[in-house]
């Protein structure tokens, strides 16, 4: 798959945003002393994760 330079750009910024996102959920998720609050933290961090890994993938 071909990606065009405006594709690209976005593509990269959509990586950075979900990086930065898993970034401070995994952190809010180390502050919380509530465990279902930190569970769901760290599952929104881990889907954040995936997400930006299948976007890496169209990189290639």
């Amino acid at each position: 798959m071909n990606l065009n330079q405006m594709e690209l750009q976005n593509l990269r910024h959509l990586i950075g945003a979900h990086e930065t996102a898993e970034k401070k959920l995994n952190f809010y998720a180390e502050q919380c002393s509530d465990p279902q609050i930190k569970q769901m933290f760290q599952q929104s961090a881990k889907s954040a994760s995936q997400t930006r890994q299948k976007l890496m993938s169209f990189l290639g």
